[in-house]
């Protein structure tokens, strides 16, 4: 993500300010974990996440913990989880005030980097319509869609 100290702050702030609303509390290793994934344009996987939070915050944290902490932040909305990687991310949108569509994930199959765009509830209520309309029912309207970014093309 590439973000400035500033930008980063503004964005915890707003992560915190979600949770109170919600009833939750972003505690200091739960905004450890939002900030780790904050600081890379990468997915990671909890493992990763685990290794640079030893390396950025001097303290080791057990895989199974980052998981907790990563299901936490998944229920508020803050992290998105990419199934067919097994790796998160950190949500794009949590420090905007417009409402926001269903997320949708462009994963580039060469390097990797993840974009996240938004598709209009009723693209995605009319996509469940027809689901539904074959006898299937979805777990979650996000879909994960694999390809090759502009600069992979370019290359």
């Amino acid at each position: 993500m590439s973000l400035n100290q500033a930008e980063l702050e503004r964005i915890i702030h707003k992560a915190e300010d979600s949770c109170v609303e919600s009833g939750g509390r972003l505690t200091v290793k739960r905004k450890n974990i939002l900030t780790a994934l904050l600081s890379t344009d990468m997915p990671q996987s909890a493992y990763e996440i685990a290794d640079y939070y030893k390396g950025a915050f001097n303290d080791s944290i057990p895989v199974m913990s980052v998981y907790r902490m990563l299901e936490f932040l998944i229920k508020e909305s803050l992290v998105h989880k990419l199934v067919s990687t097994n790796k998160y991310i950190a949500c794009s949108h949590i420090a905007c005030s417009h409402e926001h569509e269903v997320p949708q994930f462009l994963i580039c199959d060469q390097c990797h980097h993840v974009r996240e765009v938004g598709v209009k509830k009723d693209i995605i209520d009319a996509l469940q319509n027809s689901v539904e309309n074959a006898n299937f029912y979805l777990n979650s309207p996000e879909l994960e869609l694999h390809g090759v970014c502009k600069d992979c093309r370019q290359s």
